[in-house]
């Protein structure tokens, strides 16, 4: 079957004790047992339920994984991931990495005995000097949020089989639609499901898809002991979001396109960083992996007053974190997305306080591109 249609199907068949298509919202704590040590394969909502597991069959066909597990948010799941770690374990992160994995390797998982590097994860050979004897994980975002670095997937897919490492791909920014980490060598890909999987603003969750048992099942013990497992409800409108993923991304693709063009030809933009644009850096690498340049951009203003002007009379894009959304999501990362990294961290990857984040929606393309065009008079 093709993606469209798995996205459809998949864990969301009809439901088969009243024939419904849209199977129920099982809104409950606890399941009856039929008898002492018998129930009908649910306990108790925290160690599983219906919905959550209907979700979780959909989110590892679209990744391609042999299983998935859904958490309350993609930070959840994300510490799940790296809870696979032992204490002396070392990590290397990619340095332009979202200011809550910095923030939850620096100033938590750190004090349980990991050790992180973050490198510049498009440059193989930073990632190869940043290894360790003791190195157990690489965890890559590409593209990075937000200064949209692509890192080559293949090469470090290659690169950690070679050495014995998991490869964790934070799939986010392009969905299993536009990129598939897992073909190219990921053992694990993460999702923050808030962003494109859910798609409407109307829910928070996180995905970790795996490829070997052994990870699953620490997985599934690590959700199932903290009680960090997405709720029924969040499940539904998760799985709802996913009927739509294919159509949405090639709409959202068609706009990020359009608006990075018109953005790099815009005289009060300095520069514009987006994977489909030419110049960008690995603009062959991301055409080779990714089947589009995907909806996510940013440029920069120069200045955290020209951000401030410009950001301050945007009306039809929404001033707000997050991304993904069918509406266009605009925000500043240096006092956002990316407060908690500490200022010279932030320079020296290049999120400047100039530096404006995009997610184009699928609204009609002229009224996107007339609203930013409209707020850059006040540049």
């Amino acid at each position: 079957m093709g993606f469209a249609t798995n996205a459809i199907h998949v864990g969301q068949e009809p439901d088969p004790t009243t024939g419904a298509i849209v199977a129920p919202i099982y809104q409950t704590s606890t399941y009856v047992q039929t008898e002492l040590g018998k129930d009908k394969g649910y306990d108790y909502a925290r160690t599983n339920h219906p919905n959550r597991k209907a979700l979780e069959r959909t989110v590892a066909k679209l990744e391609g994984g042999q299983s998935a597990y859904v958490f309350s948010s993609g930070m959840a799941a994300i510490d799940a991931v790296f809870r696979l770690l032992r204490p002396g374990d070392h990590a290397v992160i990619s340095e332009a990495v979202y200011g809550g994995v910095f923030r939850l390797a620096t100033q938590l998982l750190v004090h349980f005995g990991l050790e992180f590097t973050f490198v510049d994860t498009s440059s193989q050979d930073s990632v190869l000097g940043a290894l360790r004897p003791n190195t157990k994980m690489l965890y890559v975002e590409t593209p990075t949020n937000p200064t949209l670095r692509v890192a080559d997937l293949a090469a470090l897919g290659k690169l950690a089989t070679d050495r014995s490492i998991t490869l964790v791909v934070d799939n986010t920014f392009l969905s299993p639609y536009l990129q598939r980490p897992i073909e190219l060598g990921a053992h694990i890909v993460v999702h923050s499901m808030t962003k494109y999987l859910n798609g409407h603003s109307d829910s928070t969750g996180g995905a970790a898809v795996l490829t070997r048992p052994e990870d699953a099942e620490k997985i599934y013990f690590i959700q199932r002991s903290a009680g960090s497992g997405l709720a029924p409800m969040d499940c539904f409108l998760v799985s709802r979001g996913l009927k739509t993923l294919a159509i949405r991304m090639l709409q959202h693709n068609a706009n990020g396109i359009a608006v990075a063009r018109h953005l790099d030809a815009h005289p009060k933009i300095r520069k514009v960083y987006y994977p489909g644009l030419p110049t960008h850096p690995q603009h062959d690498i991301a055409r080779k992996q990714q089947r589009g340049p995907g909806a996510m951009l940013a440029f920069d203003l120069g200045s955290l007053d020209a951000a401030r002007r410009f950001l301050n009379q945007v009306k039809l894009c929404s001033l707000a974190e997050s991304l993904g959304g069918v509406e266009t999501l605009i925000s500043l990362p240096a006092l956002m997305t990316h407060a908690s990294m500490p200022v010279e961290v932030r320079e020296r990857v290049g999120i400047t306080e100039g530096l404006v984040r995009l997610s184009v929606g699928i609204e009609d393309i002229e009224d996107i591109i007339a609203d930013l065009d409209q707020a850059l008079l006040y540049v």
